[in-house]
């Protein structure tokens, strides 16, 4: 399917941003699809990836379109090769580069999954996750609330740096400002990333008490694109739209963009995003008869992925109300489309539906998924007293690679 793109005259398009470069890999559209959790899974990436190509495609460029990085791989579970883990770091025959997100908070056990993942061929890219603020993840020191800890910090992206350059597979690491306004972690986490041989940085401008909530600040975003000088600095929030995404980059001076939240229920997000980058102004704007055709392509992939059907529609229940957003669709059917369980089940929904209805424009725009609020962020007792990893921390974080299993 080719979304329906709407054009306005221009002059010869003029790039916005020049490729992104992470390591060995030229990325033509400076953009990052987010790790997400239960959302980026293969299914998903493939078909982000053929947006990403149509929005190229009108830019009059080809290559790797974006990069697509896998949802969150616990590194504990990789090392013991959990068979669920093994089934998420499978990548299609065309996904290049091949990225995976990586989780851990030992530096051994992260070092170990590198290492795995390198000399086993499974991955072009690997990044680092320290930006997850769910409690089940800070509670145990991790994600959003290691960073507090530069020491331990310092040695997990040292040694998956060193695991993965034997191999010439680039490193990155994504991060959010810090634990809460008072304990801000990102420009030391910056500096420390860049002297490991980071080959790029992401920032996601809100702090882990923030979660989803607010407004990102993209004034600390330009403020680690002034403090980190050799490597790419990547931009991430709130980021609705390729308009969004060019305001950014204008704003901070980034290097290029995460998208997370912004593509649920709209991969041709990646399209537009291709385009504006490409100094173009085409821009997607499918009717309902072109979303619930993509809905039901996702759907058939989430059946390849999982080998079930039923598992896939389950799946995608969680989509519809993303892919539906501001379109006439009545409560009854949004309701029975959450509860479908076959594909002939979807497709009897689907045909209900006015498959006529135009782009919905404005109604279909802004925030998607989860926002929230504030919160105190659970954090292992006493991991505020010191940026140095006592033994009573360390032994929580030990414990944490057993306890943790995604995020």
């Amino acid at each position: 399917m080719t979304a329906t793109q709407t054009t306005s005259p221009t002059a010869q398009p003029r790039a916005v941003l020049p490729a992104l470069q992470i390591g060995p890999h030229t990325i033509e559209s400076p953009v990052v699809l987010a790790p997400m959790a239960g959302i980026t899974n293969r299914a998903f990436r493939k078909l982000c990836r053929e947006y990403g190509r149509q929005g190229l495609a009108a830019g009059g460029a080809s290559g790797a379109t974006s990069l697509y990085v896998s949802e969150m791989i616990t590194s504990r579970a990789l090392v013991e090769r959990t068979p669920e883990t093994m089934r998420l770091i499978e990548h299609d025959p065309d996904e290049s580069p091949r990225s995976i997100q990586l989780y851990g908070v030992d530096p051994a056990t992260v070092a170990a999954a590198v290492k795995l993942l390198v000399t086993e061929d499974r991955a072009d890219h690997i990044d680092l996750n320290f930006g997850c603020p769910v409690p089940k993840v800070t509670r145990k020191g991790g994600g959003a609330a290691l960073p507090w800890k530069k020491d331990l910090f310092e040695a997990i992206v040292t040694g998956a740096v060193r695991e993965a350059s034997r191999y010439a597979v680039p490193v990155t690491v994504k991060m959010r400002k810090g634990i809460d306004d008072d304990h801000l972690t990102y420009l030391d986490a910056g500096l420390i990333a860049e002297r490991a041989g980071v080959a790029a940085v992401a920032l996601h401008g809100r702090t882990a008490s923030q979660a989803y909530s607010g407004e990102a600040d993209w004034s600390a975003i330009a403020r680690l694109k002034e403090t980190v000088r050799t490597i790419p600095v990547l931009g991430n929030g709130d980021i609705w739209s390729a308009e969004d995404a060019v305001r950014m980059v204008e704003e901070t001076g980034c290097d290029g963009v995460v998208v997370g939240r912004g593509c649920l229920g709209r991969p041709w997000l990646f399209t537009d995003l291709a385009a504006a980058f490409a100094g173009t102004t085409a821009r997607a704007e499918p009717g309902l008869g072109e979303v619930l055709a993509t809905l039901r392509r996702h759907t058939e992939y989430l059946v390849d992925f999982y080998d079930d059907e039923f598992k896939a529609c389950r799946d995608i229940r969680k989509h519809i109300a993303w892919y539906l957003k501001g379109f006439p669709a009545g409560s009854t059917v949004r309701h029975q489309l959450a509860l479908v369980d076959s594909l002939a089940a979807l497709d009897g929904l689907i045909a209900t539906m006015d498959d006529t209805a135009p782009w919905p424009g404005d109604a279909a725009e802004g925030q998607r998924g989860r926002a929230g609020s504030p919160r105190r962020v659970a954090l292992p007792d006493g991991w505020l007293e010191s940026q140095s990893l006592d033994d009573s921390a360390r032994a929580v974080v030990a414990e944490a690679e057993l306890s943790v299993s995604g995020g």
